[in-house]
C-alpha cells in the first residue's frame, strides 16, 4: 500500500515526511528504493537532516538530494554584467550550424577592429574558437549574433573509451575552473545539466559521470531542472571536449521577438543573411516570406536601411512582425507589412520595378511548411526579385533547390551549403547587373 501511494503524494512537507516514513519502517527493498526515488524529485531539508543522521547507506543519491534541495532554496541565474578579470587562458567555443563557421568568423574580426573583446583562435566544423583579450562579461559575448550557443573549454580527455575516462572526465567538470567560471556568472547555486552530443550515452554513465563529479567537488551539482549552465561532451573516437556553456534564456539578442511562429527562422542564421547583405547608406529592403521579420530586423540593425516591405500569407505573421518591428526601435526607419502573395507585390505593396536595393529572405523550404510547387514558387522569387531591384542591387536567400534564376541579370557572388537541421540548403548572393 506505500508503494502505491508514493506517486500520489505531492511535494511538499507533509509529503516528504510520509516518504521518510515509509524508509524507515519498510522492510520491503523494493519500496525502500522507490521510496528513495521519490525524495529524489521532492526531497528538502528534511531528507538532508535524515541523511546526516543515518548510519547506513540510503536508497537515493544524496547528489541528487542536495541538488533539489538547492534549486529550492537557492535557485540560480546568469550575472550578464559580471567581469571575469582572470581571461588570459581561457578558450571560448561559439558554437553554429554547419556552413556559417566563415560568417561567424569574419564577425568576429570585424567587431574585434570595432573594440571588441574578442579574437578569432581557430574555425572547427560547426563552431568557432575565440579568446578574449580585455576582462569581459556574458553580455559582451552576446554583443556578437551570429552564433547559437557560447562555452567555455574546461579541457580534453584522450581515449575516451578508456577505463578510467569518466573519472577524468569528472575531474574537469568538478575542476577549480568550472567553479571560478560558476561563482564569477551566478547568482545562487552551482547547477548544470550534463549531456553527451552521442545520443546512445546511457543515463547510467550520465550519473556515474555525475556522481564521480559530486565527490571530487560537492559544492557543483548536476541538475536538469532550471540550472543556469549545461556541461556538454562532445565525444570522439579519440578524444572527449568538455565544455560549460551558460544557458542564456531568454536571450537577450531577441529582446525585439515579442512573438514567433513554428516555422519562423532561426535567429543566427538570419544574422548570417544580414550580415552578407552588408547594407550601405540609404537602402530599401524586401523580404518577399518575412515571417515575423527577423531577416528585416537583422539587416536593419547593421544600419543603412531607411525602409523595409514586407509580405507573407501568413496573418498572424504579419502581426508578429508589425510588433517585432516595432520593439526593435530602429529609429528612422519606415515599414511597411502586408498579409498577400508576394507575386502581386506590384498591386499589394509601393513596389516598382528598379525601386529596391535589397531583397532578404529564408522562403519556405518545404519541409515544416508544406509547398505544393516548390520549385514553380522559387522560379517566380527569382523573377520578381529582378524585376525590383535596381542595378548593384542585391538577393541574398536561403535556396533548398539546385535552381539558378533564368534572367541573366543576376548574377551569383557567393553559395554555400548550410545544415538546417539534417537537411542541406544553400545560402546565395546574386546582384543585379
Amino acid at each position: 500500500y506505500a508503494m502505491a501511494a508514493i506517486p500520489k503524494l505531492g511535494g511538499d512537507l507533509e509529503a516528504e515526511k510520509e516518504i521518510l516514513s515509509i524508509l524507515k519502517t519498510s522492510s520491503v527493498d523494493r519500496e525502500k528504493r522507490k521510496a528513495g526515488a521519490a525524495l529524489e524529485k521532492i526531497a528538502g531539508q528534511e531528507t538532508l537532516q535524515t541523511l546526516a543522521q543515518s548510519q547506513t547507506p540510503l536508497p537515493f543519491s544524496e547528489q541528487k538530494i542536495r541538488a533539489n534541495v538547492a534549486r529550492q532554496t537557492n535557485p540560480s541565474s546568469l550575472r550578464m554584467d559580471e567581469i571575469l578579470e582572470r581571461y588570459d587562458t581561457l578558450r571560448i567555443s561559439l558554437r553554429c550550424r554547419k556552413g556559417l563557421e566563415a560568417l561567424l568568423a569574419e564577425e568576429v574580426k570585424e567587431t574585434a577592429k570595432l573594440g571588441g573583446k574578442f579574437r578569432l583562435l581557430e574555425i572547427r566544423g560547426c563552431h568557432v574558437v575565440v579568446a578574449a583579450t580585455a576582462p569581459f562579461t556574458l553580455r559582451d559575448l552576446y554583443q556578437l549574433r551570429c552564433f547559437d550557443t557560447c562555452a567555455f573549454s574546461l579541457g580534453r580527455i584522450d581515449h575516451p573509451q578508456a577505463a578510467d575516462a569518466i573519472q577524468r572526465l569528472a575531474k574537469l567538470i568538478a575542476s577549480p575552473l568550472t567553479e571560478r567560471l560558476m561563482s564569477s556568472f551566478t547568482v545562487g547555486s552551482f547547477r548544470y545539466r550534463l549531456s553527451f552530443s552521442d545520443a546512445s550515452t546511457s543515463d547510467v554513465l550520465l550519473q556515474k559521470c555525475a556522481q564521480a563529479a559530486f565527490e571530487i567537488n560537492p559544492r557543483i551539482l548536476n541538475d536538469a531542472r532550471e540550472s543556469a549552465w549545461a556541461i556538454e561532451v562532445y565525444v570522439t573516437p579519440t578524444a572527449a571536449l568538455v565544455e560549460l556553456s551558460p544557458k542564456v534564456l531568454p536571450d537577450l539578442r531577441l529582446a525585439y521577438r515579442l512573438g514567433t511562429i513554428s516555422a519562423a527562422s532561426h535567429p543566427p542564421l538570419a544574422a548570417c543573411i544580414a550580415r552578407l547583405a552588408n547594407p550601405q547608406a540609404n537602402e530599401v529592403v524586401w523580404d518577399p516570406f518575412c515571417g515575423t521579420g527577423m531577416e528585416l530586423i537583422e539587416t536593419c540593425l547593421r544600419g543603412g536601411v531607411v525602409k523595409v516591405i514586407g509580405s507573407d500569407l501568413s496573418e498572424e505573421a504579419i502581426q508578429h512582425a508589425q510588433n517585432n518591428f516595432q520593439a526593435a526601435n530602429l529609429a528612422g526607419v519606415k515599414s511597411h507589412f502586408i498579409v498577400g502573395d508576394f507575386r502581386n507585390y506590384l498591386a499589394e505593396t509601393d513596389l516598382q520595378p528598379g525601386t529596391v536595393s535589397l531583397v532578404v529572405s529564408n522562403p519556405p523550404l518545404g519541409r515544416r511548411v508544406r509547398v505544393p510547387n516548390l520549385q514553380g514558387m522559387f522560379t517566380d522569387f527569382f523573377q520578381a526579385a529582378s524585376r525590383v531591384l535596381k542595378p548593384g542591387g542585391k538577393l541574398v536567400l536561403v535556396n533548398p533547390l539546385k535552381l539558378e534564376p533564368a534572367d541573366s541579370s543576376l548574377r551569383r557572388t557567393y553559395r554555400q551549403v548550410v545544415d538546417l537541421g539534417g537537411y542541406d540548403c544553400r545560402l546565395e548572393v546574386y546582384v543585379k547587373l
